[in-house]
């Protein structure tokens, strides 16, 4: 499933129409949500029902498409499902009970309730809000796929206007060309990542280089009066300057991502537990900036469709343990240089990214001799990449 994105330009009144469609779609959703709660052995089925007779309860949401209310049931029926399934799994700690949302900002449409125009450089919304036409302005062309393969078309809000995302039925498949060369990484916050070849990446901390505006611009905001346009126009100047900072870490962690997949055939890193980490008040903020875990989503992504091995392993104790004879070597956060009674002296987050590797080998049944400086497997090629059997893979594989 592919997801293009396209500005939105109309008129104010269109626009209007658009946040009376996603308040609506935010109340639907909220409902089934109450229903959920006060009533018990209710299913998916149940609360896409219920859709149907809120449409005969309250006028305003039979202006909201009926496929649009499905979708806005389907949204609470998601909540309610990792809730039980948190709950299945036995996972410590809060289990995600569902909550009301009060500033939805998304609308989002089936397979009707919307058309595109022949030239698929405009939409028209065509449900009893009268929102319109809109223009459309992306760097994608749509004719490369057919009216069929758009299953769902979603409206969001965004401080700097309206995108519309087009869910396209489509697979993505790239060429990978094999080149048997295989990493461990290490992610951390003084460089971004260390992999096994010593290769540092610095980290770019966007929200910290632009904190001095942040602050300027929330000063500005609290000095406004409430409920006033000067007020409304100092917070939309603040929300672009997030999003701003957002796009540019997004856009290089992407991009990061992508020429890490290109240049290797396996990839290993360690599968933090960043919800834990963030617990340390001293690093949440610097760790959030890091961003870990939208990288390696990434990472897992170009990986699937490259069509090469990404394995994700425990990080405890790579960073004690010496790469080199298996020692455990205590060491404090300020310590940067891992020494072993062995006499390997070695970067601590090249000695980390080392046991990683080591580690998802081990479990592939690959042995790697010396291997300090050596991180290729000459045999991998295109047609005897996988030297292990599917089923051990798919265990591994997140």
């Amino acid at each position: 499933m592919l997801t293009l994105e396209a500005k939105l330009y109309g008129k104010t009144e269109q626009f209007k129409a658009l946040d009376e469609a996603i308040r609506t779609a935010q109340f639907i959703r909220n409902y089934c949500i109450r229903y959920w709660m006060d009533n018990a052995g209710v299913g998916q089925y149940d609360l896409s029902a219920l859709t149907k007779d809120l449409a005969k309860q309250f006028a305003w949401c039979k202006k909201l498409n009926s496929s649009a209310r499905q979708a806005s049931a389907e949204r609470a029926w998601a909540s309610i499902k990792r809730f039980y399934d948190n709950c299945k799994k036995q996972i410590p700690g809060k289990k995600g009970f569902p909550r009301f949302k009060k500033n939805v900002r998304s609308v989002e449409y089936k397979v009707s309730g919307w058309k595109l125009s022949e030239d698929r450089k405009a939409i028209t919304f065509k449900d009893r809000f009268k929102a319109g036409t809109f223009r459309l302005r992306g760097g994608y062309d749509l004719h490369l796929y057919s009216i069929e393969q758009i299953k769902r078309v979603r409206i969001v809000k965004r401080s700097d206007g309206y995108y519309a995302q087009l869910c396209i039925d489509a697979e993505r498949k790239v060429k990978h060309d094999f080149t048997g060369k295989v990493t461990g990484i290490d992610l951390g916050l003084e460089h971004f990542y260390t992999d096994a070849q010593c290769n540092q990446i610095n980290n770019p901390r966007y929200l910290r280089k632009s904190e001095k505006r942040l602050k300027r611009l929330q000063k500005r905001l609290s000095k406004k009066a409430k409920g006033g346009k000067n007020r409304e126009k100092a917070r939309q100047r603040l929300a672009k300057q997030h999003l701003r900072i957002s796009r540019q870490r997004k856009d290089w962690l992407i991009k990061l991502a992508s020429a890490l997949v290109q240049s290797h055939d396996l990839i290993v890193y360690e599968d933090l537990q960043i919800k834990n980490l963030v617990k340390n008040h001293c690093l949440a903020k610097s760790i959030n900036d890091a961003s870990w875990g939208i990288f390696t989503n990434w990472v897992d992504y170009y990986a699937k469709i490259h069509g090469i091995v990404c394995v994700a392993v425990a990080p405890q104790y790579t960073s004690i343990n010496c790469s080199n004879c298996g020692e455990e070597v205590r060491k404090t956060l300020s310590t940067r240089t891992h020494k072993c009674l062995c006499g390997l002296v070695l970067n601590r987050d090249r000695n980390a990214a080392l046991n990683i590797l080591a580690k998802c080998l081990e479990m592939l049944g690959i042995v790697l001799p010396n291997t300090v400086g050596r991180t290729e497997i000459n045999a991998w090629g295109e047609n005897n990449l996988y030297l292990i059997g599917e089923t051990q893979l798919d265990k591994l594989i997140r």
